[in-house]
């Protein structure tokens, strides 16, 4: 296997396979399928990043992540996880420390992000630093937030979105709250967007996937700020 797939190191490994009898999708869409953005769903019914996520939660952990799939029979997702051989005694906590609750609940922050999945995520990680957070899944409704809630500290938004991007969304909150801090998110790289015109240099900005001490380290430097 490790020779057919040569990212793969040999070794032992945990595998969880996922299954359906769905539809299916041909080699083509399946070759595709981890490529940040890239959907087969209709316009604002899809962002395209739930799956580029999975795989780099799963290189993050040194693992690896292989679609099957037949047209018309179904599709299978097969996780590796490299398997722990040793003791487990010493070993770092993968929970969030005293030390990372650098919030506080007087420091508000809305969460801006249209994948349901990715926004609780983000805003259960962030309310289990200290924060209190409020969430959206549009800019309509992140201005309605900030409109209601009296000193919103930081915005904390995606930057593609179906309805008005991050960065026109940025733009008016700031028109609204000049003293507001803005944070960006996306699964492009920085270059990508910056160069592509989408934010201006210098804004702060965090890649998508990211990490809880990622996370932590990035909003409590721009709060800081």
């Amino acid at each position: 296997y490790c020779r057919q797939n040569p990212e793969v190191e040999p070794g032992q490994y945990a595998m969880i396979a996922i299954t359906d009898t769905g539809t299916g999708m041909n080699a083509e869409v399946a070759s595709r399928v981890f490529d940040p953005f890239f959907t087969t769903k209709p316009v604002g019914k899809g962002t395209g990043l739930g799956l580029s996520q999975a795989y780099g939660f799963v290189k993050q952990s040194s693992g690896h992540i292989k679609i099957y799939s037949e047209p018309g029979a179904g599709t299978a997702v097969k996780i590796y996880l490299p398997r722990l051989l040793g003791d487990t005694k010493g070993l770092p906590e993968r929970t969030v420390s005293e030390a990372m609750r650098t919030g506080d609940r007087s420091e508000i922050i809305i969460v801006v992000e249209d994948d349901p999945l990715m926004r609780r995520l983000t805003t259960e990680t962030l309310h289990e630093l200290g924060y209190t957070v409020f969430d959206s899944e549009s800019a309509t409704g992140a201005l309605e937030i900030l409109d209601r809630v009296a000193d919103v500290k930081l915005l904390f938004t995606d930057v593609v979105m179906p309805d008005i991007n991050g960065k026109k969304l940025a733009d008016e909150a700031l028109r609204r709250r000049p003293e507001l801090k803005v944070l960006f998110t996306t699964g492009y790289t920085a270059n990508a967007v910056v160069h592509g015109g989408v934010l201006d240099p210098g804004v702060h900005m965090i890649g998508k996937p990211f990490t809880l001490d990622q996370l932590a380290a990035k909003v409590r430097a721009v709060l800081d700020e």
